[in-house]
């Protein structure tokens, strides 16, 4: 059964984001990405400046004049989205938690993507692989990736199901982030040359190398989730904050200047390191907030490469 509130956050999330991916995205998704490649359609009479490569040799001689082989692009593409539901998705200081914002963006990629006909899968990701569902078209299979990810429960996933910690008098959620393993995940997975959406916060090390290697088989777009509270640590005095993921807590000042300024520094430092790594890739990424639209940055990013690839 799918609780209520997960089938009412569905039917925004539907009526919302189609409405987007047809008003917004229309022409800018299909121009943003090459497809699969060249596909023969017909022979036709040459004509001057046809390339010569292009010359059918055995239909000119049978039709003893000169043909040319005529190729159309291969439009239909495979869109996998690689989420990031590790327990720091759950944090949100904004208009929704990061992991909503994650529905958001899946559901508007996957119905631009349909819209254009492209199959979409998903893989769903915490401190290990928690699910995969293979490439398909059709808004019913859209809803469901949707699905996936607003119902994702990470207590679930376990077997044989733990006892849960408890912190404090609250449960303690405790998944981790390991996107060296979804990236690897993906690489074994998708054998087709495919437009990867990799979506997380992207708070997390080691994971450099696979994807270097995703980035050589595949277009991968990484699209970062942020919260302001992430890079600005409000002055609140002292407080109490908890890791979602360890559940190690620490008491902090942050009335004091000195933290505030080494806090700033400190997720400057990380957030240049990744975007050094994006550039070094040659990856198209995108920044979304969680208090901000998702759909501006966006047609931003399809609209720069849409560009980039008509130069």
């Amino acid at each position: 059964m799918i609780p209520k509130e997960i089938l009412a956050a569905l039917r925004v999330i539907e009526i919302h984001t189609a409405r987007l991916a047809n008003e917004q995205l229309t022409g800018t998704y299909s121009s943003s990405f090459k497809g699969q490649g060249l596909a023969f359609r017909e022979v036709r009479p040459y004509q001057a400046g046809d390339d010569v490569r292009l010359i059918d040799w055995n239909v000119s001689a049978r039709m003893n004049d000169t043909f040319v082989k005529v190729f159309v692009e291969e439009r239909e593409m495979t869109v996998m989205l690689v989420v990031d539901l590790s327990a720091s998705e759950r944090f949100g200081t904004r208009r929704v938690a990061k992991v909503r914002v994650a529905s958001e963006v899946a559901a508007l990629l996957s119905f631009s993507a349909i819209r254009n006909n492209d199959r979409v899968g998903l893989i769903i990701a915490t401190d290990k692989v928690e699910r995969i569902v293979p490439p398909k078209k059709g808004e019913k299979h859209v809803m469901r990736v949707v699905r996936e990810i607003l119902g994702f429960d990470p207590s679930a996933s376990a077997s044989p199901a733990p006892t849960p910690q408890v912190r404090g008098g609250r449960p303690k959620l405790g998944a981790a982030t390991n996107l060296k393993a979804a990236l690897e995940s993906l690489v074994r997975t998708s054998r087709r040359r495919s437009v990867a959406f990799i979506v997380s916060d992207f708070y997390d090390t080691g994971y450099e190398r696979t994807l270097a290697l995703a980035a050589a088989k595949h277009d991968v777009v990484p699209v970062v989730l942020r919260d302001p509270r992430d890079i600005d640590l409000p002055d609140v005095g002292l407080a109490t904050f908890e890791d979602l993921e360890s559940g190690e807590e620490v008491i902090v000042d942050t009335s004091d200047a000195r933290v505030r300024a080494w806090y700033a520094a400190a997720m400057k430092k990380i957030t240049e390191s990744r975007r050094a790594t994006f550039n070094k890739l040659g990856l198209d990424s995108v920044v979304i907030d969680t208090g901000g639209s998702f759909v501006g940055p966006l047609r931003d990013l399809f609209a720069r490469r849409a560009r980039r690839i008509r130069r």
